[in-house]
């Protein structure tokens, strides 16, 4: 693939106010994010369109790779860099037939192997958790750290996701993922900027070793995540 998928992976958050969230993506991208996935379950089809299109001149200006939750027909139309489908969004093998081969394509697999490895021949990552509570998707499958190591052989990249933040993401890095995807620690900081660039050195940390795991990522302390 020509694209890469980064190591930090922000989500847009709902926003009423669309221009609130365009201003909060231009921070985010300010302060490095170089991939944003547009996540919108509320906003009628002719505004997602417009919106998905302001954040992909935005995306473009910094560029940032953009991808569309859950809507292959929105990321084909505005000319996203890929989409990211769950469970529940149609066929894979359709997909990454219509979009090519140069286009990313991201898969939702909560906790499960099975969901995983039907998924690895059509996409480019493979998204696990939620590991922690969150905010975002309170009704969220929740996941097992151990799920990052056993994708490992699939060789697709492993993207964490589900209430993630500065304080455990160091531990899902050195427990396999190569990607962390966030929500709330992003876009809910007081500077989305200086957070961004505190999180990409989080991203940038040599990994941690065994012996500095001797709390679960899954621990009832580290879910305070939003």
């Amino acid at each position: 693939m020509a694209l890469i998928l980064p190591r930090l992976y922000g989500i847009t958050p709902h926003r009423e106010d669309a221009r609130q969230l365009f201003d909060e993506v231009e921070q985010a991208l300010a302060g490095g994010l170089r991939c944003l996935q547009y996540r919108d379950k509320r906003s009628a089809a002719s505004e997602r369109l417009r919106r998905a299109q302001e954040l992909l001149r935005l995306c473009r200006r910094y560029d940032s790779l953009l991808l569309i939750n859950d809507d292959l027909e929105l990321g084909l139309r505005v000319g996203a860099d890929g989409v990211h489908l769950g469970q529940g969004d149609g066929s894979l093998a359709a997909a990454r037939a219509r979009l090519g081969r140069h286009a990313l394509l991201g898969a939702t697999c909560h906790g499960n192997l099975q969901l995983a490895q039907a998924a690895a021949p059509y996409t480019d990552y493979l998204a696990f958790g939620a590991f922690f509570a969150s905010n975002s998707k309170p009704q969220a499958q929740s996941a097992d750290v151990s799920i990052l190591a056993a994708a490992a052989h699939l060789g697709q990249p492993r993207v964490a996701i589900g209430g993630i933040s500065l304080d455990n993401g160091a531990a899902l890095m050195a427990a396999g993922a190569d990607t962390l995807a966030m929500i709330g620690a992003i876009f809910d900081a007081p500077d989305i900027s200086q957070r961004c660039r505190d999180l990409l050195a989080l991203c940038e940390r040599p990994p941690l070793s065994p012996s500095s795991l001797e709390e679960s990522p899954r621990d009832e302390s580290l879910r305070n995540a939003v």
